[in-house]
């Protein structure tokens, strides 16, 4: 019987080869090559979020597919550009909206060149490949889909607060560490701080902690959600962030446990109260034997 370990770790031993077999696939072959003919033929904001295929190609390969009909604000998001700290992809709390208006930076220096040239088209349409294999392996199973996820995505974070805005990055930590689900949250600086004792920011960007962290996840979940687990229930992928900063960092970080197993219950008490009795045995002794080093 396969296991999410066991597939997250053939997916990302072999990437070379399943970003090939996903490149591949009739519908992402077609929308790439019509991305690569077209988008050189764009030359305004209007242009590009006048055409749907367009569009839609780009905002998949930045994890937007979600916001294809809110063409207003994309449209502000683009022409507010990102070299003004103030622009509106500066400010939204998703910082997906910053790289995308990045890429697509029509009213900057390069203006329409910049966002054809090959290597733009080359980034784009890996980066689509990337989300369509995620996806991918998501109808197959979610936890899969969510380590590859957090496996790309946590390196950009830059602090606690946007672990707590994105949902699917929640989700892992939750997992990882046996937290308890959204409830009712009164404190989100001190939810951010018990998370930096538990997943230092300094860890995702550190390639092999990063892998450990990852891998941490899966065995997490093959025994919380697995065959052998008896849950009826899974965890879920969320493709839009945009509104999520809220209820996201209204979630309660329950039960907290470091990354060595020990007690932190000075932040647990901050803003939640929740005895550290609620892990098991078992779940205590797999969070221990997953345990990072150094």
């Amino acid at each position: 019987m396969t296991t999410t370990t066991a597939d997250y770790l053939a997916v990302t031993q072999n990437l070379t080869r399943y970003q090939a077999m996903t490149a591949a696939e009739p519908a992402v072959k077609t929308a790439t090559a019509y991305y690569q003919a077209n988008i050189g033929k764009v030359t305004s904001i209007q242009d590009f979020v006048g055409n749907y295929r367009l569009l839609s190609f780009a905002l998949d390969a930045y994890g937007l597919r979600d916001q294809i009909n809110a063409t207003a604000l994309i449209t502000k998001v683009l022409e507010g550009g990102v070299s003004n700290p103030k622009s509106l992809a500066n400010t939204l709390s998703d910082p997906r909206w910053k790289a995308f208006a990045a890429a697509y930076d029509f009213a900057g220096q390069g203006g329409a060149s910049s966002v054809s040239s090959a290597s733009a088209i080359k980034t784009t349409t890996t980066d689509y490949v990337e989300q369509q294999l995620e996806s991918d392996q998501g109808a197959q199973d979610v936890g899969v889909q969510l380590a590859l996820y957090f496996q790309r995505v946590a390196p950009t974070i830059t602090n606690e607060y946007g672990i707590l805005a994105d949902p699917n990055l929640l989700e892992v930590a939750q997992t990882i560490f046996g937290l308890s689900p959204a409830r009712s949250a009164t404190n989100v600086d001190a939810q951010a701080k018990a998370l930096s004792q538990l997943m230092p920011i300094s860890d995702l960007q550190d390639p092999k902690k990063l892998q450990q962290l990852t891998e941490r996840f899966t065995a997490m979940y093959d025994l919380t959600y697995g065959p052998g687990s008896g849950a009826t229930t899974s965890l879920t992928v969320s493709s839009d962030n945009s509104g999520s900063g809220q209820s996201a960092a209204s979630a309660v970080l329950a039960g907290v446990i470091n990354s060595n197993g020990q007690s932190i219950n000075t932040a647990l008490q901050a803003f939640s109260g929740t005895p550290t009795s609620i892990f098991s045995d078992a779940l205590m002794s797999s969070l221990q034997k997953f345990a990072l080093g150094g």
